[in-house]
């Protein structure tokens, strides 16, 4: 009841995981105030959190005490008394550097307070002194556990309980710090991690597409190769008789002489269709003719054009494979024009011998 308030701050509250030691427990579902208290009564300083009606940080504040920032807006203490470490996670950085001040003023307050109170055990010593002559024990200090229940211990039994105890803050003060920097390698890894499955999934992917449309270039290509092989051995000099450019197959002079035939008969059935336009039932079979008639006309001219085309197509491979045999022929005169030559100088070659 005589504790007064010095500093305040909302924070999330975080617990260490008394199994594992390595792990954070949220202590509160929410952000609650944390604030720092004197207790002028004993002359300690104390972190209190209250939830509810449930006090969550009663951390008595030691010299041996050390706040670490373990990131921007997370920091720390070990309390050996409580056997736990506490965390809080801040709003903002600045609240966090502010609180972090505000526990370093305190720590020093409480060391002057602890030397006060070793200097009043010291002035009191020589007057127990000349009571007794024996040989006295050493000064008995007291001290005020987390549940305000007091028990006594000898100064050296505290020095060793003090060493031990800043051992334990110092391992687990480095523990969770590299447990923090630990857990953001292993989630910048597993990220990393993630983009290279995810490349390499696109990539398969990928190689897969590649693959099936290889395999589909190679089917057609082997396909056009045998249908070019097919075409060379159906084609022969017999097959194909030598047609001079601008001079027409039968198949094609036929083809005109149908489609000339047709145009005719289109050009007659469409008097007819004027002059007997008054009957109705021969004009539609008149029109009906004259569809029929421009349909077949459509395809009669298209295939002409197609027989052109592959007219025109087979005279420039005509004209090219003609080339190649009077280049093959000129060749041959030269071979055998040189062979005369040879055959000359080895005669006289014999005649000389």
């Amino acid at each position: 009841m005589g504790e007064q308030p010095i500093f305040s701050a909302r924070a999330h509250i975080f617990q260490i995981d008394p199994a594992t030691k390595r792990n954070w427990i949220p202590a509160s579902k929410h952000a609650l105030t944390v604030s720092y208290f004197y207790d002028a009564t004993r002359s300690v300083y104390r972190i209190i959190s209250v939830g509810g009606t449930k006090a969550i940080i009663n951390s008595t504040i030691t010299p041996n005490m050390t706040f670490t920032k373990t990131s921007q807006k997370f920091g720390q203490w070990a309390d050996s008394r409580a056997n736990t470490v506490y965390g809080l996670g801040f709003a903002s950085e600045q609240h966090l550097s502010q609180f972090a001040e505000k526990f370093q003023e305190v720590k020093e307050a409480a060391r002057l307070a602890r030397e006060k109170s070793q200097d009043k055990t010291e002035l009191t010593s020589p007057a127990l002194s000349l009571t007794s002559p024996q040989i006295l024990p050493s000064p008995i200090i007291s001290s005020n556990g987390p549940g305000d229940d007091k028990f006594f211990r000898s100064q050296s039994a505290d020095i060793e309980m003090t060493t031990e105890r800043e051992r334990i803050k110092k391992m687990l003060s480095e523990g969770s710090v590299c447990e923090v920097q630990w857990e953001a390698e292993f989630f910048t890894l597993q990220e990393n991690n993630n983009k290279l499955v995810a490349a390499l999934h696109e990539a398969n992917a990928n190689v897969e597409q590649w693959k099936k449309q290889l395999a589909t270039y190679q089917e057609e290509t082997q396909a056009l190769r045998l249908r070019v092989s097919e075409l060379e051995a159906q084609r022969g000099p017999s097959d194909f008789p030598i047609v001079v450019k601008g001079e027409a197959t039968p198949a094609l002079e036929e083809l005109e002489q149908l489609v000339k035939a047709k145009d005719e008969e289109l050009q007659q059935l469409k008097s007819q269709k004027g002059s007997h336009w008054e009957a109705g039932s021969e004009c539609d079979e008149t029109h009906q003719k004259v569809q029929d008639l421009e349909r077949r006309n459509h395809d009669l001219e298209r295939r002409l054009t197609l027989a052109e085309r592959s007219l025109s197509e087979t005279l420039s491979e005509r004209e090219r494979m003609h080339q190649e045999v009077a280049k093959v022929a000129e060749i041959m005169d030269m071979k055998i024009f040189e062979l005369g030559e040879l055959r000359q100088d080895l005669a006289k070659l014999v005649e000389s011998n």
